[in-house]
């Protein structure tokens, strides 16, 4: 049979629980398993006489077992199994005194600790590889890395020389993402054994055993098979870049490069092989994004130019009929947006606005541009409590200039949804504000010149496409958000677009006091809600935010108890957190989206993902290592369990800070005529206090709401923290942010909060959450649940190699736009056009 980088694994290897289990990290093909790459590679580990090892440095040497003993637990499952080593037959080689040692391995599964002591039966020759320790005045190592050389009557075992034996553990390991169905060890020589078929010629029929616990080609031994040569492996993976461009930048052959990562000789060589796959990740997408941008220009657009009369334009006759003047940055954006407009090819540009400031007067701005000219436009909303306000607020605005503003979403009565639908296929020019309504067939706009995506990470290339598709010719296109996206990822993501920011906030509002607060500092907690109660009193509104719906919860939900408010005393409300249960054991092995996008515990993030799929609950974005498995043997102490609004709620109606006072709650599984209801309330008066999910994260407008709380607050991500906190403060009046934390002081979800503490600029926040957070999606809580194709690009720390990444690509494209010469980079800019489709955003 032929092998080819996209055969499935399931084809090539005969044990089917490795198979399972790589799926569930997501490797199905040879491809997947190529780019599971290494988190980190060993460093070398010295072979030393057991005479000369240090205790603290990491040290190999070669044995013989002397003694072998199962040792029970006292009243547990399970067991320990000890071996004493000597060297004596090898030390001479090394001019030592012949020593002993050792070696302990702890397990709660009997298997484990029968199949160890059958390896290291006495008399066997074995290479031992690990971290020295003293035990009772005795040099031991526990759980080391061992491999049977020669069995007690000298026959060969899992190796065939001790010199091999040395050099397999000895020489610089890859260390990958495991779980508790397959050890990192198992992936290593699994992708090895992939490595060997693709190096041997494509027609010979193989497979990858992966049985009792090798990855070896043809049920050969790993340590045996021929070595892994990249001028063998060039025939089935070929180069992406052009050899140009990888002359240019001293990188390996993409070959060689996998042969670094997986199978490297040095520390040096992974690094070396990181970094040339690193270039070829940002070269591909910066050539998807400029190419896409070059496409876009070459399609005919409605050319929107400005009446020369000011008096006969319905956008300047807007302008002046602000009761405030536009910001520096308001101005300077509506301008460019102007001379975009202004052209026959569609514009493309990202408007990044701080929460409240203004985006919704600069796109109304550019909307009435398109109706000067004679033309349409729509305004897409995410969700219909936001394109109903998007609705009542542009008709305020531009209703007494007799233009005309048309409601569409899903929701309407039938009558009225199709006036709005003949209203808009006529042709007139009318503004459009539409939910995900207006991609359906039935919504036809001929004459649409600008199409504005409010929120744009929630709409998908597809929907903007079939927007496209509506007019006779492409529309304009402003694509809005408040999501913080630092500007290294802007630049990276939407290099294909014109980005303008928001910075500034219009005359009139007041910063927002952003206030951390410790949930076990109870008397703070009590000044808290005598504050709220201030504000209320005073007219006001407060946001409790929680970042669970039900406060019950089961086997598979966050926690094993609930948090309580508890009682108060003198006026204080104190807050008591039962501790978590104690799990033990993984899952078995799932793995976590790579997002970005924030995080959660580890055992019990993975349970909270599984009841939000089965029960449609709602959790807050909160950061995870989403690999975070526990072996068999271990135990872990759950963090406190999330807060919930059903539990929130009931408490604060028991405090006598609230006594009086009514209060709503609002999650996701409220309908939209009762979501409609329950915000009507809100903002009236009649129910003040609002405590509810991260629903109320976007497109929530109550002028009135000065207090927001949000509970759990150091497991949310920053982005949506600072989302969240641009929900108060938006009618002129002080107003205040408390975040509730149970982080340790120095810990890193402390650090965290402190940025947001001090920090209102939401590139800002957003670059020092990527930075506190490491690894992850680029793009972090922006495009969280996108799949993304970029595994070792860091958006932050290569944004130097993006940019020249960048400028190379402009040079290809200028001397081959169709990359006719250049077809293996042809072929990974298609594959990652379609693995990344939610981020390109041209049409």
């Amino acid at each position: 049979m032929t092998i080819a980088l996209d055969s499935a694994v399931s084809s090539l290897m005969t044990n089917r629980r490795r198979v399972g289990a790589l799926k569930s990290l997501g490797v199905i093909t040879v491809r997947d398993a190529l780019a599971y790459y290494p988190f980190r590679v060993s460093d070398p580990v010295p072979v030393t006489p057991i005479r000369r090892i240090t205790v603290g440095v990491k040290a190999a040497f070669v044995a013989t077992v002397r003694q072998t003993r199962v040792v029970p637990m006292n009243g547990r499952s399970g067991g320990r199994v000890e071996s004493i080593l000597d060297d004596a037959d090898f030390s001479y080689e090394y001019g030592s005194a012949p020593g002993t040692v050792r070696l302990t391995f702890f397990s709660h599964n009997r298997g484990y600790g029968d199949w160890m002591a059958s390896r290291l039966r006495p008399g066997s020759v074995i290479v031992v590889s690990g971290d020295p320790s003293v035990f009772n005045n005795n040099l031991q190592f526990t759980h080391p890395d061992v491999v049977v050389v020669r069995t007690p009557d000298g026959m060969p075992a899992e190796i065939d020389s001790v010199e091999a034996a040395l050099t397999k553990v000895s020489r610089p390991q890859p260390v990958y993402h495991a779980s508790s169905r397959i050890s990192s060890d198992h992936i290593h020589e699994t992708i090895l054994g992939f490595m060997r078929l693709l190096a041997e010629d494509p027609t010979v029929v193989g497979t990858v055993a992966g049985g009792a616990g090798d990855g070896t080609t043809n049920g050969g031994d790993e340590t045996t098979a021929p070595p892994i040569m990249p001028a063998t492996l060039a025939h089935a993976i070929p180069d992406v870049l052009t050899e140009n461009v990888r002359e240019r930048n001293r990188l390996m052959h993409r070959a060689e490069a996998f042969c670094a990562i997986h199978n490297p000789d040095s520390v040096k060589q992974f690094h070396d092989g990181i970094r040339t796959l690193r270039f070829e990740e940002a070269f591909v997408s910066q050539t998807a994004l400029l190419k896409a941008r070059r496409q876009s220009d070459g399609i005919e657009a409605y050319a929107c130019e400005e009446p020369h009369d000011p008096d006969d334009s319905f956008k300047q006759r807007f302008i002046a009929s602000l009761p405030f003047s536009l910001t520096n940055g308001q101005q300077q954006v509506i301008d460019d947006i102007a001379a975009d407009m202004a052209k026959p090819s569609p514009m493309q540009r990202l408007l990044q606005g701080e929460v409240g400031s203004g985006k919704t007067v600069v796109a109304v701005a550019a909307m009435l541009q398109a109706v000067d000219a004679g033309h349409q436009a729509v305004l897409v909303a995410p969700t219909q409590v936001l394109a109903e306000q998007h609705y009542d607020s542009i008709g305020r605005m531009v209703g007494k200039q007799g233009v005309p503003v048309l409601l569409l979403t899903g929701g309407m009565k039938l009558a009225q949804r199709r006036r709005v639908l003949a209203k808009a296929a006529s042709g007139d020019p009318c503004i459009v504000v539409a939910t995900h309504a207006a991609f359906s067939k039935n919504f036809q706009a001929p004459n649409l010149a600008l199409a504005v995506i409010d929120e744009q990470h929630r709409f998908g290339v597809e929907q903007r496409e079939t927007l496209r598709r509506k007019s006779e010719k492409a529309p304009h296109l402003l694509v809005m958000t408040a999501t913080p996206i630092p500007r290294t990822a802007a630049m990276t993501w939407f290099g294909d677009l014109d980005i303008s920011w928001l910075t500034e906030l219009p005359g009139g509002r007041k910063p927002i006091r952003t206030i951390v607060v410790p949930e076990s500092d109870s008397h703070t907690m009590g000044r808290m809600f005598a504050h709220i109660r201030a504000r209320v009193d005073a007219g006001e509104r407060a946001y409790i935010v929680c970042p669970r719906i039900d406060e019950d919860a089961d086997a598979d939900d966050v926690g094993s108890d609930s948090g309580e408010i508890g009682g108060v005393s003198g006026g204080a409300a104190g807050v008591a957190v039962k501790s978590g249960a104690k799990r033990s054991g993984g899952d078995g092995g799932s793995r976590g989206s790579g997002s970005g996008s924030g995080s959660r515990g580890s055992s019990s993030s993975r349970s909270a993902r599984g009841s939000r799929k089965s029960r449609g609950e709602e959790y807050a974005t909160y950061i995870e290592n989403p690999f975070d498995e526990l072996a068999d043997d271990e135990e872990a102490v759950e963090k406190p369990p999330l807060h919930s609004v059903e539990e929130i709620s009931r408490r604060l109606a028991a405090l006598p800070q609230f006594a009086g006072i009514r209060i709503a709650t609002l999650t996701g599984r409220h309908d939209d005529e009762s979501k409609r209801e329950v915000m009507e309330g809100f903002a009236s008066g009649e129910t003040p206090v609002l405590v509810a999910t991260t629903v109320i994260e976007v497109g929530v407008d109550v002028p009135q709401a000065s207090c927001i709380v949000i509970f759990d607050a150091d497991r949310f991500g920053l982005s949506q923290l600072h989302q969240l906190r641009g929900r108060v403060g938006r009618g002129g009046t002080n107003s205040w942010a408390f975040l509730i934390s149970r982080a340790e002081p120095d810990s890193i979800a402390a650090q965290r909060l402190e940025v947001i503490r001090t920090s209102t600029d939401g590139a800002e926040i957003a670059q020092a959450d990527l930075e506190l957070r490491g690894a992850g999606d680029v793009l972090g809580d922006a495009q969280s649940g996108g799949r993304s194709s970029l595994k070792l690009l860091r958006v932050v720390k290569d944004a130097d190699m993006i940019g020249a990444a960048r400028e190379q690509t402009r040079e290809l494209l200028e001397s081959d736009p169709t990359l006719a010469g250049a077809t293996e980079l042809a072929g990974a800019v298609l594959d990652f056009t379609r693995g990344n489709e939610q981020f390109i955003t041209s049409t």
